[in-house]
């Protein structure tokens, strides 16, 4: 694998559907593998990458991120292009490496994350089965630059945020909400009374939606019945 990551296996031999989480500005690879246990009750693997950039935090501790953030300036489109490539190749990786259902391979980006999610999931959403789109937001160049294909329409995507949010303001995500339209995606929005970040209310959101809106559609579409 070319990323540093964590992973959650369930027992058996599969195939299982795959949720791939991606973390926010100064987390790690450890941040969201404590969901694994409730995301399809447990029968889903879980994989966490790590992002490159490191973040200090002072007295040797570092977090990670995706792309370099630097206040009151634009993200470098370089480095944000080497960071989707990164994580394509390693969605492929662990395609060949894990007993993983193609055809139900979810996507989940928290704040930095979800923003890398946007451009894998809305670039080739014949590969995902649906994005969950977590506290983050959809910038307008990536959305210009973004391709309109057949494959987006009715292409899952829940988007939540915190009304409190004090680090990506709700606003944001409200005109993530209004981009996506464009695209004729299947849209679950929700806004919740919470800060930056994962709150229970917002769990029972994704774990619904996630069962409901993804993987039963995708079980239904390919004519398997689901319990």
């Amino acid at each position: 694998m070319n990323l540093l990551y964590t992973a959650h296996v369930p027992a058996g031999d599969g195939p299982f559907p795959a949720v791939v989480a991606l973390h926010g500005w100064g987390a790690s690879a450890h941040d969201l593998l404590g969901l694994a246990p409730m995301l399809h009750g447990g029968r889903a693997i879980v994989l966490c990458p790590q992002g490159t950039v490191a973040v200090p935090f002072g007295g040797g501790q570092y977090g990670y991120g995706w792309f370099p953030l630097r206040p009151g300036e634009p993200a470098d489109a370089d480095a944000f292009r080497r960071a989707t490539d990164a994580l394509r190749e390693f969605v492929g990786r662990a395609l060949d490496r894990y007993p993983i259902d193609r055809e139900k391979v979810v996507l989940a980006g928290f704040s930095q994350g979800g923003t890398m999610g946007y451009d894998l999931a809305l670039r080739e959403p014949s590969r995902f089965a649906g994005l969950a789109a977590l506290s983050t937001w959809l910038p307008a160049p990536l959305s210009d630059d973004l391709p309109k294909l057949p494959e987006h329409e009715g292409f899952p995507v829940l988007v939540i945020h915190g009304t409190r949010d004090d680090r990506i303001e709700v606003e944001r995500a409200r005109e993530s909400r209004e981009a996506l339209r464009a695209y004729g995606v299947s849209i679950t929005y929700r806004e919740l009374e919470m800060g930056h970040e994962i709150r229970p209310e917002a769990l029972r959101v994704i774990l619904q939606w996630l069962d409901e809106k993804v993987l039963k559609r995708r079980a239904q579409r390919d004519g398997v019945s689901t319990p």
